[in-house]
């Protein structure tokens, strides 16, 4: 077992049975009497997701002192929302390839993904009507809608090559850290936790949302394929500026940066070349200490906790962001 794959274990490990709860409510909830629906439901809530949202929510909670079991509920939910986004964003994305496996918009066309990524949210908004929560629905609504911003305004910023540090991480707040803050803030009102302790569960779970997608940006030009299961340079091949591309922008000399601006334009980048501008400027020893500072931050936020096996997996959740390869 890989270093990584034990660290997995030890975070999860406190909360296994939850876990396996959550893993059955997907499942099992998830049900339509429509056979299309239901096959693209099911191949793409077993593609092999990480349930880091779930994850984050019934930590917390436990961590808070939760003893019920309505935080797997809210967890099923929060899975729901975010695997809707996903099939979004693979239309969107015009991707092919997600987890290793090719995508539901690949397999069974842009439109079938479109409307069953609609299922699954109003199957979403069906739990948390049932919740009977008026502030579980508000946390919920609020998230949904800021995830769908962030997409359109990081459309916007296709081929863009002015795109500074600032818009980036208005983007990924929206797109990554909103669904991790949701599952946070969710966690702290089912275990009646208090409005100051609630926000500083959503800054730890923003900070965990702001590392793994720097870090998840940093993959796609130094990971491997087998390891993150997409093609390497796929955001380069959409025309995005994620942050070593910024970073090495700022810092290369002018030869190199036009090589940047002509790769972020074409449809057809020289990945390679991008790459090793990128790894020259030290973009990603930039954008990997960027990302240890939301690690610090979100530890810190942390304090407010007792100490506590719950906590403990947190903390090294966050710091697992860093150490990834996948």
């Amino acid at each position: 077992m890989s270093q990584v794959a034990a660290a997995v274990q030890r975070i999860i490990a406190p909360i296994s049975e939850d876990l396996l709860a959550v893993d059955r409510e997907v499942i099992d909830d998830l049900q339509s009497d429509i056979p299309l629906i239901k096959k693209i439901s099911d191949y793409i809530v077993t593609a092999g997701g990480k349930r880091m949202r779930p994850i984050v929510l019934m930590l917390i909670a436990r961590a808070l002192g939760y003893q019920g079991k309505e935080h797997i509920f809210l967890a099923t939910m929060i899975e729901y929302v975010h695997t809707a986004s996903l099939l979004h964003d693979d239309v969107v994305d015009e991707s092919d390839l997600r987890r290793g496996k090719p995508t539901a918009g690949f397999k069974w066309g842009n439109a079938a993904a479109i409307l069953t990524g609609d299922f699954m949210y109003s199957r979403a908004f069906q739990l948390m009507v049932r919740t009977q929560n008026l502030r579980i629905c508000e946390i919920v609504a609020g998230a949904v809608n800021r995830v769908s911003e962030g997409e359109v305004i990081q459309l916007l910023n296709i081929h863009d090559t002015t795109l500074d540090e600032a818009r980036y991480f208005d983007v990924i707040e929206r797109k990554t850290g909103v669904l991790f803050e949701a599952a946070a803030r969710m966690a702290s009102v089912v275990a009646g936790a208090s409005k100051e302790v609630e926000d500083k569960m959503a800054e730890y779970a923003l900070c965990l949302g702001r590392a793994f997608q720097i870090i998840d940006d940093v993959l796609d030009y130094t990971g491997s394929k087998d390891n993150i299961g997409k093609n390497l340079g796929t955001d380069l091949r959409e025309g995005k500026m994620t942050m070593p591309l910024i970073y090495a922008l700022r810092h290369c000399p002018e030869e190199d940066a036009k090589i940047i601006r002509t790769a972020v334009s074409s449809n057809d980048p020289d990945l390679e070349s991008v790459t090793r501008v990128i790894l020259a400027s030290g973009a990603i020893d930039a954008c990997i200490e960027a990302a240890k500072k939301e690690v610090f931050r979100g530890i810190d936020a942390l304090n407010c906790l007792p100490t506590s096996a719950f906590k403990n997996s947190l903390i090294e959740l966050l710091s697992l962001t860093v150490e990834r390869d996948r």
